[in-house]
């Protein structure tokens, strides 16, 4: 007892911030276990004595005992001088942390303001930072680290790169290096010893770990750190690429790390580039910000091709620079080594490989082209990179959010999707270059074609993509027996020579789309025999031809915009018994219909065939008579199965009470024209939960409500939380958005959840009766714009400061309506104020 207590005579608080005294007092702990076990074997000895208690019946053991206490006698020994020469020369526990490599910071100065302000409050502890790869998140990692040298020495600040392959002992490793614990004695340690004397030294000191390049979760308890708390005051940041990562580590605040704006972007190219080399001829500045914009403001990027472009001083070496990182990326130099092998590892990290199929099909789309998520699905599933099977809509959409939150997708507006030109670039040369696609993607999007290109292997082409190019027609008759998507949208296409499709026996998707000019499909269209996939929207078609009927294995028809079809010959859409998409908006809306055609008297033969198609699980659709309504809304299977609905024209409807029955995969509804209609219905009839499940609003995003003169109310919208889009005009009855006494009939639950929650946009116009949108103010968290035309009695807008807060609001209207405005308190009207746009100047 006496051996164990000098020991411990030794041990102060100060030790805990020294490198050699954090390693003695570990060695003292481990004494101390000793000790115990040498106490409690020598009472056991004491029974076994003989010869008047001098000596043991066992002499070896009598041998083995001395010669423990005997080291353990010099091991205390030792420690204990250790110990004094610890307190009087140990060093201080490196508190200031090392200074890390930090380039200037240029446009990210406002994200670590918020990330610094956020470590030094108290109840955040947790910190993650994600972004794409090559955006800067080391850099911000080591502004921060460095921040912490300027502070007073309070933290002990600890740096670790995690990398892909996270190993947790190399982690402890880095941390005992740190603290002073890594010695001979602490690589024979076994894990869990090692993360409690990491814990013993660190439950002593306020910390701040800083995490690199994390890929997965971390459990910091298995390294020996305990979780930041408001008690400890310690502080844990990380960089990675995975949003997801953010949630597993518990971070109390999560930023992410966004490229640079056009100003930055530009700032950081120019340095990087030189004054002496953009000065060398006057022609060079404009071709560098041409340059510059390729890299999409990604520093990685636009350093290397600074670096890369400094000493270039010709007007031709800039031209061609600009040129070669539009068409071949990969061969700019440095581009494959620094850029895309080190964004490769997003891409090698994704879970499988049907998810890396899908971010290459996405490099066939142009750059910063905003991407359709329901297209992109729609052509996964017809050409096979999603498995056919039930759910097979919701796998595709949960795929593209895991490509969001690995950071190689972003979120556009309108349920798009877009990719980084980098990304993009990237993409195309591990789909050319290097996986088993190698040689079998053709990608030539915006490159000004005006007829379609030669490609030297036709045979071996896979996927052929010439988007936004100026090709009129298609007379070539190329052989591509492995052609399996084929994307000749947003040209300027007249005609299609029907010996182009003759020999493209395996082509399973063909985008025709925003082709204006495009009249007529040639009669061998009919040789696709293997098409799943036809995308006609946006064109001039006047008629779908008989031989459509060939095509059994059609799953997706897009015929949305189609204003001037005027021709669908009867049971065509009912031949394909294997379509799962059917796409009718807007399709042939014009009065130019001709009589042996299923769109004919309003549709109503269409609806009849599509009760044909077993498989059909996606529809957007126009329905311009009763009878095509009533058809419609008897049956649950085409209303479950509706994702756009325009209801048009339809005279004796005056209660549309069946909505919120079935249709639970509606995001569009656009009502216009219906002169009886007054009311849109609530049945909350049954249990509240039964209605939550049946309503269909759930996924409702835009609702577009036009010329329905008898209509008074919205109230309906209650039960639509995620609505993002809302348009209403020249209805001259409509008081009030929502009706507070309609509200009082609706179930409590529902009641009590505020509307417009999601809303971004919200547009009033010729509502000459209209009074009130809602009678309290709304927080308004992701409202954009208010646009207000011609509506008189409009005298409130709920608003308040919460509704603007750190955020801007458009407000649309004209200024003699904003005058007669009433404000709860008038402060408001000054801050709105300067939203205002004068919709009368």
């Amino acid at each position: 007892m006496g051996v164990s207590k000098s020991l411990l005579s030794h041990i102060s608080d100060g030790y805990t911030k020294c490198k050699d005294g954090c390693r003695w007092l570990s060695r003292v702990e481990e004494a101390e276990v000793k000790v115990e076990k040498l106490k409690n074997s020598s009472s056991q000895e004491i029974g076994k004595l003989c010869l008047g208690g001098f000596c043991s019946k066992n002499l070896k053991i009598n041998d083995e005992f001395g010669e423990s206490l005997t080291k353990m006698l010099e091991e205390v020994s030792t420690l204990t001088n250790e110990g004094e020469f610890t307190r009087m020369t140990g060093t201080i526990l490196e508190d200031r942390p090392d200074e890390r490599p930090c380039e200037t910071m240029v446009g990210s100065e406002s994200t670590f303001h918020e990330v610094w302000r956020c470590l030094v409050e108290e109840q955040v502890g947790i910190i993650g930072l994600y972004g794409m790869g090559g955006v800067g998140k080391t850099t911000l990692l080591n502004k921060i680290n460095n921040r912490f040298r300027e502070m007073p020495n309070d933290f002990v600040v600890i740096w670790v790169t995690v990398s892909r392959s996270l190993q947790l002992e190399n982690i402890q490793n880095t941390i005992g290096r740190k603290i002073g614990l890594f010695d001979d004695s602490w690589r024979e340690k076994s894990m869990e010893d090692k993360a409690l004397d990491i814990l013993r030294i660190l439950s002593k000191n306020k910390f701040a770990l800083l995490l690199d390049d994390i890929w997965e979760q971390i459990d910091l308890k298995k390294i020996g750190v305990s979780p930041p708390s408001s008690e400890n005051k310690s502080k844990v940041v990380f960089t990675t690429r995975l949003i997801e990562v953010c949630g597993k580590m518990g971070a109390d605040q999560q930023f992410k790390v966004e490229c640079l704006r056009n100003e930055d972007a530009w700032d950081l190219f120019e340095s990087k580039v030189g004054d002496v080399t953009l000065n060398s001829d006057p022609e060079i500045p404009e071709l560098a910000e041409l340059v510059a914009e390729e890299c999409g403001g990604l520093p990685l990027a636009l350093v290397t091709v600074a670096l890369a472009m400094a000493r270039e001083n010709t007007p031709e070496e800039w031209e061609r620079a600009v040129v070669v990182l539009k068409r071949l990326a990969h061969e700019f130099s440095g581009m494959e080594d620094q850029v895309f092998l080190f964004l490769k590892f997003s891409y090698d990290h994704l879970p499988t490989d049907t998810i890396r199929s899908c971010l290459l099909y996405c490099s066939l789309f142009p750059e910063d082209h905003s991407i359709s998520r329901k297209g992109l699905i729609d052509c996964w599933i017809s050409e096979g990179v999603l498995d056919d099977r039930n759910g097979i809509q919701n796998e595709g959409y949960r795929n593209i959010n895991v490509l969001i939150r690995a950071c190689l997708l972003e979120e556009a507006e309108n349920n798009h999707v877009k990719m980084h030109d980098v990304i993009r670039d990237m993409a195309l040369w591990i789909a050319t270059k290097v996986e088993k696609e190698s040689g079998s993607f053709y990608v030539q999007t915006g490159a000004e074609l005006t007829e379609m290109p030669e490609i030297e292997e036709w045979e071996n082409v896979r996927r052929i993509s010439v988007i936004e190019n100026k090709i009129e027609s298609l007379e070539i008759i190329p052989t591509c027996p492995c052609l399996k998507t084929l994307f000749l949208n947003n040209n300027h296409l007249k005609m299609i020579s029907g010996n182009f499709f003759q020999s493209m026996p395996s082509l399973k998707v063909l985008n025709l789309s925003n082709n204006p000019s495009l009249s007529d499909l040639p009669s061998e269209i009919s040789m696709l025999v293997s098409l799943q996939h036809l995308d006609l929207s946006g064109t001039a078609i006047k008629e779908l031809p008989q031989e459509l009927k060939s095509l059994v294995e059609l799953k997706c028809l897009n015929l949305e915009h189609t204003c001037q079809l005027q021709a669908i010959p009867h049971h065509l859409i009912s031949n394909f018994l294997k379509l799962q998409v059917l796409r009718l908006w807007e399709c042939g809306s014009s009065n130019e219909v001709a009589e042996a055609s299923v769109l004919f008297n309003d549709a109503e033969s269409l609806v009849e065939e599509l009760l044909c198609l077993q498989h059909l699980n996606m529809l957007s659709i126009n329905l311009k008579s009763d009878h095509a309504f009533e058809t419609f809304f008897k049956s649950k299977k085409l209303q479950n199965c509706t994702q756009s609905l325009c209801l048009q024209s339809l005279p004796r409807q005056n209660c549309l009470k069946a909505l919120v029955a079935n249709l639970k995969q509606m995001d569009t509804l656009k009502i216009m024209d219906c002169k009886c209609l007054a009311e849109l219905q609530l049945d909350c009839s049954g249990e509240m939960g039964r209605l939550r499940e049946a309503c269909g609003f759930r996924s409702l995003h835009t609702v577009n409500i036009s010329s329905c003169p008898k209509l008074s109310d919205l109230t309906w919208l209650v039960i639509a939380p995620n609505l993002k889009c809302l348009v209403v005009s020249s209805c001259s009855n409509i008081k009030d958005i929502f009706c507070d006494k309609k509200i009082s009939d609706i179930p409590e639950k529902i009641r009590k959840t505020i509307p417009f929650a999601k809303l971004e946009f919200l547009e009033l116009q010729q509502l000459k009766n209209l009074k009130s949108i809602y009678w309290n103010a709304m927080p308004f968290r992701h409202l954009k714009e208010i646009k207000v035309i011609g509506c008189p009695k409009l005298k409130k807008l709920p608003l308040d400061f919460n509704s603007a807060k750190e955020r801007k609001i458009d407000i649309e209207g004209e200024q003699d309506w904003w005058d007669r405005l009433q404000w709860v308190d008038p402060v408001f009207s000054t801050l709105f104020q300067k939203f205002l746009v004068r919709t009368d100047d």
